[in-house]
Order: C-alpha cells, then sequence, then structure tokens
C-alpha cells in the first residue's frame, strides 16, 4: 500500500537563504532527531545537483544502523527538489521539497511517498509505528526550522 506525509511550514525569511540553508545536504543532520543518528557517509559534501547520490546512515531502531542511499533526482533552482532512496528501509520513499516565494516568507511544502518494505506486514507496521516515527521526525523538523529562522505563519 502506498503512504502519503504532507507537511507546510511558513519560513520568515527570503528564499535565496532559505533555498541555501535546504540544497547543502550537511544541513540534514541539524534538524534530525538525535537520537537517529543521522550520519552522512559520502556525497554530501558539495551543494545539492540533479544526479547526486547521498549515502547515510541513520539509526531507525535502536542500536540497529540502517544504510539510506538517495538520489537528488530532480533540482529546480529556487522553486523544489527530489529525492529518492535507491537503496534503504522502504521499497519505494519519494520525497518532493516545495519552495514558494510569500508575502510572509517561504511556504515550505514536503510531500512523501513511501511504501514500507514486507507488503502487509509492512502497512500493518506502518499502521502501529513507522506513521508515527516519521509524524515525530517532520515535528521535529518543523522545531528546529522555527528555532533556525523563526516562526512563520
Amino acid at each position: 500500500m502506498i503512504h502519503y506525509l504532507h507537511r507546510q511550514q511558513v519560513i520568515p525569511a527570503p528564499i535565496e537563504e532559505v533555498w541555501a540553508y535546504f540544497s547543502d545536504p550537511k544541513n540534514l543532520n541539524p534538524i534530525t532527531p538525535p537520537d537517529m543518528n543521522f550520519e552522512i557517509v559520502a556525497g554530501g559534501d558539495v551543494k545539492m545537483v540533479e544526479g547526486q547520490i547521498i549515502e547515510y546512515r541513520v539509526e531507525f531502531l535502536r542500536g540497529i544502523r540502517s544504510l539510506w542511499l538517495t538520489e537528488i533526482a530532480h533540482v529546480r533552482d529556487l522553486q523544489y527538489f527530489v529525492d529518492e532512496q535507491r537503496v534503504g528501509p522502504y521499497r519505494f520513499w519519494y520525497h518532493e521539497h516545495r519552495f514558494e516565494k510569500t508575502a510572509n516568507g517561504v511556504k515550505m511544502t514536503d510531500h512523501v511517498t513511501y511504501v514500507p518494505p514486507y507488503g502487509f506486514l509492512g502497512d500493518l507496521v506502518t499502521a502501529v509505528w513507522i506513521r508515527g516515527k516519521l509524524e515525530r521526525i517532520f515535528d521535529f523538523r518543523f522545531q528546529k526550522i522555527n528555532e533556525l529562522f523563526g516562526s512563520g505563519k
């Protein structure tokens, strides 16, 4: 089954500043919950470009680190980028990040389309654990972005 996560946040800053922050892969670490022990292993040392492969290690379960290999599949400067999982914990992961200039700053929209592994069992685990974990990750991210840029409306 296909699952979706959709979040929006207004960031009270110029689009150029917001884009510069989010197009630098190194900035993913400070907006990821510390208990995930997130680490960029390779490919995150340059500003994001289409076709870029980034290798991470992340801890979804305490003590179990997982490889996550993503490709920056699409980039349109100051508008959007898409990361797609190539190797990792999901059967399918497509994360679209959109940035839209507004009167109050930048409306940032995250839209994640994902399919957990293991078919029906994965859907069951999504219902009882994965969905909540993703919600907490994006709640943490929302808070950190507010701390970095100030809170928008």
